[in-house]
């Protein structure tokens, strides 16, 4: 961990600045989801326990979603899981980002999110893309585990932030970050574009999540102009 604080990208203003960014609509999230949470009648530590240990924002959503609904603890965690299984595209996308030590990868598969994944690719190097990886996964996990701490004390007294208009805040800086790549890559383009469709298309037929897993077809446009 010491040699990722030497890099270079550790002093990259603009990387330091986005991942602010990332972590300031992280946390708005973050404690809408303990309020939510706690208002609907859950004890202040489910929010709190499930956020340090399965960390996944929509599938968070979704579990509690169907807990305050009334299902069993078993239909909450399917969801979470069947939402989260994106991320083991996003992991192999990092493999060789997280590191070889067990314990580090052990963590770094923790941290694997939409926007560490985004913040390491972005960068031009094996080195920075490491630093951007970490840097970004260690903010971000501090910066919402505090915020749904903070939003489960509050409990119901904030209400629902969606009311105003903050939870745009995050989707909003998550496609500001990769528009880059998608301006300056047509095979990114057409992947994106692609899966764009699909997600569209499938949305009024599938569970909330589901359409971002199905986006992941749009990466087939692009082996086939590989090969």
């Amino acid at each position: 961990m010491r040699s990722l604080l030497r890099t270079p990208s550790v002093h990259d203003p603009e990387l330091l600045r986005d991942v602010a960014l990332v972590c300031l609509a992280s946390g708005v999230v973050g404690v809408s989801f303990g309020a939510i949470a706690v208002a609907g009648g859950l004890p202040v530590w489910v929010p709190v326990v499930m956020s340090l240990v399965v960390y996944a924002g929509s599938a968070q959503f979704s579990a509690v979603g169907i807990l305050l609904a009334g299902g069993g603890p078993f239909a909450a965690a399917a969801t979470g899981l069947l939402l989260n299984t994106r991320t083991a595209a996003f992991s192999l996308a990092v493999a060789d980002v997280i590191g070889r030590g067990r314990a580090t990868r052990l963590l770094g598969a923790h941290l694997v999110t939409d926007e560490t994944v985004a913040f390491a690719l972005a960068q031009p190097d094996p080195a920075r893309r490491r630093a951007a990886f970490w840097i970004s996964g260690l903010g971000l996990y501090a910066a919402w585990n505090l915020c749904v701490l903070g939003g489960a004390l509050a409990g119901g007294a904030l209400g629902d932030t969606a009311t105003y208009g903050l939870d745009a805040a995050f989707p909003a800086v998550l496609v500001a970050l990769v528009l880059p790549a998608v301006r300056g890559d047509a095979g990114v383009r057409r992947a994106a574009l692609t899966g764009a469709a699909v997600a569209l298309a499938v949305t009024p037929l599938v569970p909330v999540g589901v359409p971002v897993l199905l986006a992941l077809a749009g990466l087939l446009v692009v082996r086939r102009r590989s090969a």
